[in-house]
C-alpha cells in the first residue's frame, strides 16, 4: 500500500513540475512553428504513456499485494494481452513520427531564394561568412586556414575574393528571409543552436552540414553550442541580430572582402619566423585559451615574455624560453596561480617548431624586458619590436588593466552584449533581479560584496561560475570605479 501511494504521489509532483516549473521553450522567432507541435505532441504522448504506466504499476501494486492465503498464479504468456501491447505501442510511434516526418521533409528542402551564412566553429568561438555581390561563396580547403585565412578560402577561386569576413561572434539577419547557415568545425563536434530559431545542426570536422530556416521577429538572440565541446564549451557563446534587410545590408557593406583581408595581412611587421609560430599557434589551438587578451582558461601572451610569474606553489619565475618549452611540453610541470591544469602536452613538436612559437609569442605580445632579451636562437640581437599597434596598453593598476589581467572582461562584456556574466555597461546603479527574487540596486556595497562574494548575491539568469577574485581593497575599489565609470558613460 505505502509503495502504491508513493507512486501515486511522485506522478502527482512530476505533472505539477511539468504544468508550474515554468520549463517552457522561449518565444518563436523563425518560421519552424510545425516543430513546436511536434514537440507537443511527442510531451502528450508519452505523457499519457507515463500517467498510464505508473497509475498500473501503483493499481498492481495495491491489487497484488501480499496475502497469506492467496497463492501466485503462473502465466507464461497472454497473446491478446501482447497484441494490443504491441499494437498500441506501434500506434504512438506512428503518430509521433509520422508529423516528424512531415516536418523533416520541409527541414530538408531549402527555398530556393535562400541567402547563405557560413558559421565556422572551434573551440570555443564563432566565426561567419557572407557571399559578396555575387552571391557564392568561394571555395575552400581546412588545409589552407592560416591566422590570416581562418577561413580557408582558396585565393585563386574568384567567387571568394568578394566574401565578407565576421571575424567576431555576432551575426546579422534579415527579417522574413530565409537563411541557410553552412556548417563547418575547425576542431571537434559543436552544434549551432539559436533556441528561438528551433532548428539546429552539428558542425563535424572534415563535412560540411546544412541547415535553414526564415526568422520572423526583429530582435537580439544569443547563439549557443549545443554540443559538449571541451572544458571552454559554457562560453561558446555569440549573437544574432534580426533585423529590417536596409539595415542588414548596411552592416554586410561595411564588413571586409576577403581580397582586402589578405592584403591587409601582408604588411604584417613579424619576422618569417614569428610568421611560422602564428601560423602553428593557430593549426594547434593555442590562441583559443591563450590569445593576447585576458582570459579565465589561460595566462595571455600579451607581454607575457620576461614577465614575473606567480606560480601555483607560491613561487616566482621570469618567462623566458626555458620556461616557455617546458610549459608546452608539460604544462603541469609549473602551472601559472589561477589556472587550471587542462593544457594538453605537446612532445611531437620540434625544436623549430617551439622557436617559432616562442618568437611569435614574444613579437606579437612584446616582452616585458625587451631591451634585454635576445631573439629566440640568436645569442645578441636587436630588441623585440613593441607591442602591435591596437594592443591593450592599459595601466596594470587602474580598474581597465585590472579587469583585464584577472580576466574579467572574459564574461563580462563592456559593450552591453550577452556573456557568461552581466554587461558592466550600465550595471552600476542599475536595479537588478537576483535567484531568490529580490531586487537591489547595484551600488557600490553591492558590486563590492560581488566581487569578493560572487554567488552571495547571484544576479537572476546567471549561474555561480565567477570565483571570488583575491584582491587589495584598493583593487577591489580600483575595478568599482571602471565600473562605475562605464554606465557613466554617453
Amino acid at each position: 500500500m505505502t509503495i502504491a501511494i508513493v507512486l501515486i504521489a511522485l506522478l502527482l509532483l512530476s505533472l505539477g513540475f511539468h504544468f508550474a516549473g515554468g520549463w517552457r521553450l522561449p518565444e518563436l522567432a523563425s518560421n519552424w512553428g510545425n516543430i513546436d507541435l511536434t514537440i507537443a505532441l511527442t510531451l502528450v504522448i508519452t505523457g499519457l504513456v507515463f500517467i498510464a504506466v505508473v497509475v498500473f504499476m501503483a493499481w498492481a501494486v495495491y491489487r497484488y499485494r501480499y496475502r497469506r492465503e492467496r497463492q501466485a498464479h503462473y502465466q507464461p504468456e497472454n497473446a491478446r494481452l501482447e497484441g494490443w501491447l504491441t499494437g498500441l505501442t506501434a500506434l504512438g510511434i506512428t503518430v509521433m513520427l509520422v508529423p516528424g516526418l512531415y516536418v523533416y521533409s520541409d527541414v530538408v528542402r531549402v527555398p530556393e531564394d535562400a541567402h547563405q551564412v557560413e558559421a565556422l566553429a572551434q573551440q570555443w568561438s564563432w566565426q561567419f561568412r557572407l557571399p559578396g555581390e555575387d552571391g557564392q561563396l568561394g571555395r575552400t580547403d581546412i588545409k589552407r586556414i592560416t591566422p590570416d585565412n581562418p577561413f580557408g578560402i582558396d585565393p585563386a577561386d574568384p567567387l571568394g575574393q568578394d566574401d565578407r569576413l565576421v571575424a567576431s561572434n555576432r551575426l546579422h539577419l534579415p527579417v522574413d528571409r530565409p537563411v541557410k547557415v553552412l556548417l563547418r568545425s575547425k576542431d571537434v563536434l559543436h552544434d549551432f543552436y539559436v533556441p528561438q530559431m528551433r532548428n539546429k545542426i552539428d558542425a563535424v570536422p572534415g563535412i560540411v552540414s546544412s541547415m535553414w530556416f526564415t526568422p520572423t521577429r526583429e530582435g537580439e538572440f544569443e547563439i549557443l553550442c549545443a554540443e559538449l565541446c571541451g572544458v571552454g564549451h559554457f562560453n561558446m557563446r555569440g549573437s544574432l541580430l534580426v533585423e529590417s534587410p536596409e539595415s542588414f545590408q548596411a552592416w554586410v557593406a561595411g564588413l571586409p572582402t576577403f581580397a582586402a583581408s589578405m592584403t591587409a595581412s601582408g604588411s604584417s611587421d613579424l619576422s618569417p619566423q614569428a610568421r611560422e609560430g602564428e601560423t602553428l599557434a593557430s593549426s594547434q589551438g593555442c590562441l583559443a585559451c591563450h590569445g593576447f587578451e585576458s582570459s579565465p582558461l589561460a595566462p595571455s601572451w600579451l607581454g607575457l615574455y620576461g614577465k614575473q610569474e606567480t606560480l601555483s606553489d607560491g613561487s616566482t619565475l621570469t618567462v623566458d624560453e626555458e620556461y616557455l618549452i617546458e610549459s608546452i611540453r608539460q604544462p603541469g610541470a609549473r602551472l601559472v596561480k589561477g589556472y587550471a591544469n587542462v593544457m594538453p602536452a605537446y612532445p611531437a613538436l620540434t625544436e623549430l617548431q617551439l622557436d617559432a612559437i616562442i618568437a611569435y609569442i614574444r613579437e606579437r605580445g612584446g616582452s616585458a624586458g625587451a631591451d634585454d632579451v635576445a631573439p629566440v636562437g640568436e645569442k645578441s640581437a636587436p630588441a623585440t619590436p613593441p607591442a602591435p599597434e591596437g594592443a591593450v596598453t592599459a595601466d596594470p593598476l587602474s580598474g581597465e588593466g585590472l579587469a583585464r589581467s584577472k580576466g574579467c572582461i572574459a564574461c563580462h562584456s563592456l559593450d552591453g552584449s550577452p556573456g557568461v556574466g552581466p554587461s558592466w555597461l550600465g550595471l552600476a546603479g542599475s536595479e537588478r533581479t537576483l535567484t531568490d527574487g529580490r531586487t537591489l540596486i547595484a551600488d557600490e556595497a553591492y558590486l563590492h560584496r560581488a566581487i569578493t562574494e560572487p554567488a552571495a548575491e547571484l544576479v537572476e539568469g546567471y549561474q555561480p561560475l565567477m570565483p571570488p577574485l583575491p584582491l587589495t581593497d584598493d583593487e577591489t575599489q580600483a575595478l568599482i570605479q571602471y565600473i562605475q565609470e562605464l554606465s557613466d558613460s554617453p
